[in-house]
């Protein structure tokens, strides 16, 4: 398979800052009186999926268009109306238009970290990178969290992504599927699908020699968390090997004809429908990377034929198809890349492109109680930076825990004892829930 490569705390638990309400409309007395009246929902998601936009899409070319901006800063694309009267996005997103309502948009977030690796470590953390420190990604803190049945892994990235494990430790990882599904085909992963001819029986004989190894060196794993780690591995892949529910979850092929032909061909498309699956079987937190935003050049042409027709076909199939599974209530859903793109067009083809920019860029929030067909915060005329307060990577960090039932502001301990807030800085964005 190609790999794509770019160029390059607070403890109380209910405390929320009335300037992290003010972007959201809503003032602190505010929401303390819709909670009080019931208004504000409570978490349901039991899973969650990640989409990785990996490299950095322009928010002014996908949802947070300027129609009426200046030519070198709207660019070439037109916006269109979406299912919710007064939101607009790119007119290449027409799938994403027709379910806008299960979906929330948040314009106008902001952060300072313009390299690929600090700013996806910062998107994929909800907490600004430490030199000293590696804070987890979402995947392991739910794995943690919510721990799952021996059967099924608990968080999986299609293909691959970058979320890892920090100071949680590598038994909280992810499973990398390593590849993507082919529609109507069998999808092979390794680790789970039995291959070169092994049954079931000959994978339970070395695991039992494999056992006996273990106690006679079992002295040498005391409290060492990385062979702690390793030998967990070793017992979930045993027992998702000689588990059928857990190859069943992974094979599209077994998907009912119906309702896999809303999922196009392509690969994003298959992993969007192998993520609905996987949350279906048990499965906690399922990452799916789209790569190829870097777009320094040639920009409009390949948003327009490429990236953008994929994220529309496969995104909006995710949303109708966890709605249409009972899903989207309880599955919360995160899209976002690293960071935004300049406002002002480059002239480094002859079309132009889009450089790396932090201040300004949009993230979709959508399921697990939170609510849809809605925007949340506002960039300025030229995109910019947000016209009013910002919203953070935190405060989405903060608001998809929250939508999970997990606190942002429990506190954790690395191998060495340092207690660690998980959120530090972020807050939850109530309007994503009143």
């Amino acid at each position: 398979m190609k790999l794509y490569q770019t160029c390059d705390g607070q403890t109380r638990r209910d405390f929320i800052r009335v300037g992290a309400l003010s972007f959201a409309g809503l003032s602190l007395s505010n929401y303390m009186q819709l909670a009080q009246a019931g208004q504000v929902a409570d978490s349901k998601g039991k899973a969650a999926i990640f989409i990785d936009l990996a490299g950095g899409p322009s928010h002014i070319d996908t949802f947070d268009p300027k129609p009426e901006g200046k030519k070198e800063i709207r660019g070439t694309f037109n916006a269109i109306e979406t299912n919710v009267s007064g939101i607009r996005i790119s007119e290449h997103l027409p799938k994403l238009a027709k379910c806008a309502d299960k979906y929330t948009i948040l314009r106008g977030v902001s952060h300072t970290l313009a390299a690929h690796n600090l700013g996806s470590e910062y998107i994929n953390t909800g907490s600004r990178p430490l030199a000293s420190l590696e804070y987890p990604g979402y995947g392991s803190v739910i794995s943690k969290e919510r721990p799952v049945s021996p059967e099924i892994p608990p968080f999986v990235a299609i293909p691959r992504g970058n979320q890892r494990a920090g100071f949680l430790g590598i038994q909280y990882g992810p499973m990398n599927t390593g590849a993507t599904p082919t529609a109507g085909k069998p999808f092979g992963v390794r680790g789970i699908t039995l291959q070169n001819g092994l049954t079931v029986d000959q994978i339970q004989r070395r695991q039992g020699l494999l056992s006996d190894l273990d106690k006679t060196f079992q002295h040498i794993e005391d409290n060492h968390q990385l062979l702690t780690g390793l030998n967990r591995f070793n017992e979930k892949a045993f027992d998702m090997i000689t588990s059928p529910q857990a190859r069943q979850a992974f094979d599209v092929s077994k998907e009912e004809p119906t309702f896999a032909q809303q999922f196009d061909n392509e690969p994003f498309a298959q992993s969007c429908l192998l993520a609905i699956r996987l949350v279906a079987s048990g499965v906690r937190f399922v990452s799916i990377q789209l790569n190829g935003w870097d777009t320094h050049t040639d920009n409009f042409t390949k948003l327009s034929t490429q990236l953008l027709p994929k994220l529309d076909a496969g995104l909006s199939a995710l949303y109708v198809g966890l709605e249409q599974r009972g899903l989207l209530t309880t599955t919360s859903v995160m899209c976002t890349g690293e960071f935004g793109r300049t406002p002002k067009i480059n002239d480094r083809s002859a079309e132009g492109g889009r450089d790396h920019y932090p201040r300004c860029m949009f993230m979709l929030m959508a399921g697990g109680g939170m609510k849809g067909g809605q925007v949340i915060g506002e960039s300025d005329e030229d995109g910019a930076g947000p016209k009013n307060e910002a919203i953070r990577p935190d405060d989405v960090a903060a608001s998809f825990y929250h939508s999970l039932g997990i606190d942002p502001k429990m506190e954790y301990h690395t191998e060495t004892g340092r207690p660690i807030t998980l959120v530090r800085d972020g807050n939850v964005i109530p309007q994503l829930f009143a």
